[in-house]
Formats: C-alpha cells, sequence, structure tokens
C-alpha cells in the first residue's frame, strides 16, 4: 500500500506572451527634413491581475533625433509614452486567477521602434514589443514516501584497516646522490 503525502509549493499556473503594437504621431516646432534616429529608452511596467486578465501599465520615452531647415541644423524630441496592454492567460487546472497570485510581468524583446516617418512638423511611430506574464500560485504535488530505511550498509569491522602492500624500502633508493 503506498503511503501518500502532499506537499503544498509555489509553481507556475499560467503563461503567456503577447506580441504588441504602438502607433502614435508626435508634433515638433520644426518642418522636419529626415528623421536621422529614433531610439527607446527608460522602459517600465507591472502587472495587475482580474479574471484571468493581466493588465499590464508601463511607459518608455521615445527619442527622436531629426534634421530640419533643408538638413542643416538637427534637434532631438523626447516624448514619453505611457501604454495598456491587456493580456489573456489562461490558467492550469481550471484556476482562476486571485490576489494570492504573483503575477510576473518580462520584457520578452524590448520595445524597438519598427518604422518612422515624418511629414511637416509630424513624426509617425511604430513601435513593437513583445510581453511575457506568468501567474505564480500554490500547488499540492503528491509523492509516494517509502517506509523508514536504513540507507547505510551494516558497520564493516575492518573499516579503519587498509589492507594495502607498502614497500618500506621505497624512498631508501630515491635521491641518494
Amino acid at each position: 500500500m503506498a503511503n501518500l503525502k502532499e506537499i503544498v509549493t509555489k509553481a507556475v499556473i499560467g503563461k503567456t506572451k503577447k506580441l504588441c503594437k504602438d502607433n502614435f504621431k508626435v508634433s515638433v516646432n520644426d518642418k522636419v527634413s529626415n528623421v536621422l534616429g529614433c531610439w527607446i529608452i527608460n522602459h517600465t511596467f507591472s502587472g495587475s491581475g482580474n479574471n484571468n486578465i493581466v493588465n499590464v501599465n508601463g511607459s518608455y520615452d521615445v527619442n527622436i533625433w531629426y534634421s530640419y531647415d533643408d538638413n542643416t541644423k538637427t534637434n532631438v524630441y523626447v516624448h514619453n509614452y505611457s501604454y495598456t496592454e491587456n493580456v489573456n492567460v489562461k490558467l492550469k487546472n481550471e484556476e482562476s486567477l486571485t490576489n494570492k497570485n504573483e503575477i510576473i510581468v518580462r520584457s520578452l524583446t524590448a520595445p524597438q521602434v519598427s518604422s518612422v516617418n515624418a511629414k511637416d512638423n509630424v513624426i509617425d511611430i511604430t513601435v513593437e514589443k513583445e510581453i511575457g506574464v506568468e501567474i505564480v500560485g500554490d500547488v499540492k504535488v503528491r509523492v509516494n514516501v517509502e517506509d523508514i530505511v536504513d540507507d547505510y550498509d551494516e558497520e564493516s569491522e575492518d573499516n579503519n584497516d587498509l589492507d594495502i602492500d607498502v614497500n618500506d624500502n621505497y624512498l631508501n633508493g630515491v635521491n641518494q646522490n
């Protein structure tokens, strides 16, 4: 007859990822000749959940380097963009998201500009990012426990006696110069 025990531990009970695109327009004071570069910094985010939906709230700064005045001058425009992504997480074993669950949000692919276009003083930007969400909850694991068994071998009578042949005269012939 099996002797089963239950262990309560934390485990991932739901996991998913979502590819997200953000499109927005920014207006600058200059008539843009060319966009010379566009990069994203200061990405922060956090998640909260309700009804198996995780709301990821985050923000990042978009830096746009552009030329103007017929490519004779440059400027950098910084725009802080906030976003909210709703991520549907299917939980294992028909569980539902509660306030006892831990929500882990990761940036699988950091936000990056996939396209940028300028016309007059308006810059149109598309940003792509990939978000990963894990839900951690309590689970029970059943294990089979064997009867108490002494895992040690029986004590040997000659435990301290080593059976080694030693040549007592070995060192007598070494380095006698």
